[in-house]
């Protein structure tokens, strides 16, 4: 692993990699690479992850393919006969790959003045929509009214998408409603349900098995391979809920 602290004496402040992101690299397999940009979850962290990948992409290496940023890292995923052939410094793909990134790390930063895309979710609560939010209630001493009244009141932030296409994995939720995941998950979680795993609340994209305390669902369709952009979210975005009715809910998906 190597550790981007030996070289910040080679960083400008306010740098990508600068002294106060203790950043490492490490390969992933042959054709990826990971850059550890920290190990706490924070906006400002999230910021910088987000900000870093744009500038990759503005300025991309030979063989570059997709890169897919998580809490604290940037996965980058390249083609290797690409990378071995270009002039790139370096004799192996995660030398070369490793040492540009390093370089562009050395940018000055440039904080975007892109403003974050919003989003409002209707959310059908409790019932038969959301029947784990007598689980959530329960262990956080609240009533189901409460419940809701607190999910909706948050603002949230996207801080990833991972675990199936279009799963937003979200920060910002009131830490009153934070409730551990199932012991025994669920075979089958239907497509639209909000849920809650200890401080975080996501919504499932897709019918899979998962283990979050289900409080809700909605009828937006969170992924369509169909859409320009299949995941309805991203990394970054901002997100809040509001509260729908069961003949709401309905209305909706018949559109």
């Amino acid at each position: 692993m190597l550790d981007f602290d030996q070289i910040t004496d080679m960083t400008e402040d306010g740098a990508y990699f600068a002294s106060d992101y203790p950043v490492n690299i490490y390969g992933l397999s042959e054709q990826s690479l990971t850059v550890e940009f920290g190990a706490v979850i924070t906006e400002e962290l999230l910021s910088l992850i987000t900000e870093f990948n744009q500038l990759l992409w503005r300025n991309p290496f030979p063989g570059l393919i997709t890169t897919i940023p998580a809490y604290c890292t940037l996965t980058v995923y390249f083609d290797p006969l690409t990378v071995l052939g270009s002039d790139l410094a370096g004799a192996y793909c995660f030398d070369k790959v490793s040492s540009y990134l390093k370089k562009l790390g050395e940018t000055r930063r440039v904080h975007s003045n892109t403003a974050a895309n919003q989003y409002v979710i209707p959310v059908c609560y409790g019932g038969s929509m959301g029947a784990d939010i007598f689980t959530v209630s329960k262990a956080n001493k609240l009533s189901e009214a409460e419940v809701v009244e607190r999910h909706t009141s948050a603002q949230y932030t996207v801080y990833m998408i991972g675990f199936v296409p279009g799963f937003a994995y979200m920060g910002g939720m009131d830490a009153s409603l934070a409730t551990p995941r199932k012991a025994v998950p669920d075979a089958k979680i239907p497509a639209g349900s909000v849920g809650i795993a200890g401080m975080q609340t996501g919504i499932y994209p897709l019918e899979t098995p998962g283990g979050w305390q289900i409080i809700g669902r909605t009828p937006l369709k969170m992924f369509d391979v169909n859409r320009l952009q299949p995941s309805l979210l991203k990394g970054g975005d901002i997100v809040s809920f509001k509260a729908i009715g069961f003949e709401e809910f309905n209305a909706y998906t018949e559109r």
